[in-house]
């Protein structure tokens, strides 16, 4: 376990330097913060869990490589929910080429014409693929919705097309997981309030955002009509309680493994090959201004 505890070491290190660089304007908004909640998981306990669940999602991934499986995971839920925490933690460690990220700004002019699912299709896993979305088609039955960008119609042949187009990816071979997020309404406010007083956090907030802290309820009902009529046995809605970030990150990540039937992909041993001497070759001395000086 001698890579695990180098790791650990490492990960509490970059733990410490981000905690340093918050804002002091935060400061007291954190104390407040910490203070609503219960006892969280002390960073030693946290590091180490994590590490371990990203070997194994290395193992997943070495496995879908090789195998040519496809995995599509969804990630939904309110505004500050945690979704970009656990997404981050899980592509960490793993190959970009192989696990990827789908974020889709709002559609253009030409896509509002489509048919919805269409801009999401290019996006869906090949063989050998992790796809992670980031918000998903369910903006239709969300946002879209409470913010009265889709009419009440396009709402309802929504709901009755997704069950259908899901069962079709099922039956294609993508393996689709969903996941809610889900935290309360004081959980939110804090952490809206949080990223409006650290100027490192700003860029997270949109107009979009604070409007929905004003349209909370409307949320709500939302999600409630998303899970009835989209909880379909071929690609069930799973829920993160997501107050504790710590727990939530590794909750989700240990029930995403579990979903999945992975196994130790066959590996051929690597041998590190000799560097070729030529002794007849001088390297060239370049210009000192093609350096990045050194100033630390």
């Amino acid at each position: 376990m001698d890579w695990l505890k180098a790791e650990l070491e490492a990960e509490l290190d970059e733990d410490y330097e981000l905690e340093l660089s918050e804002p002091a304007l935060s400061l007291e908004l954190r104390r407040i913060y910490k203070k609503r909640h219960p006892a969280t998981l002390d960073r030693a306990t946290y590091f180490k869990a994590l590490l371990t669940l990203q070997a194994e999602l290395i193992k997943l991934q070495d496995w879908v490589e090789h195998t040519g499986e496809k995995i599509a995971v969804i990630f939904e839920g309110r505004d500050a929910a945690g979704k970009g925490g656990v997404i981050k933690r899980i592509t960490q460690r793993l190959n970009p080429r192989v696990c990827r990220v789908v974020a889709l700004t709002k559609p253009s002019e030409r896509e509002r014409t489509q048919w919805y699912f269409q801009r999401y299709v290019p996006h869906l896993p090949s063989g050998g693929e992790i796809v992670l979305f980031d918000r998903s088609w369910y903006n239709r039955s969300g946002v879209e919705r409470v913010m009265g960008f889709a009419t009440p119609e396009q709402v309802e042949q929504f709901f009755q097309d997704v069950p259908e187009f899901e069962r079709m990816l099922v039956r294609s071979g993508i393996r689709l997981v969903k996941y809610w997020f889900s935290i309360t309404d004081e959980e939110q406010q804090l952490r809206f309030l949080m990223r409006i007083h650290d100027p490192l956090k700003q860029w997270k907030l949109s107009p979009m955002d604070l409007q929905s802290r004003v349209r909370w309820e409307d949320y709500t009902k939302a999600k409630e009509e998303t899970f009835a009529r989209t909880n379909i046995p071929e690609s069930p809605w799973f829920i993160v309680e997501a107050n504790d970030k710590k727990r939530a990150r590794l909750n989700c990540i240990h029930h995403l493994l579990d979903q999945i039937p992975y196994q130790d992909a066959p590996h051929e041993p690597i041998t590190l090959p000799d560097r070729v001497f030529n002794p007849d070759y001088d390297r060239a001395v370049l210009p000192n201004e093609l350096y990045v000086p050194a100033r630390y």
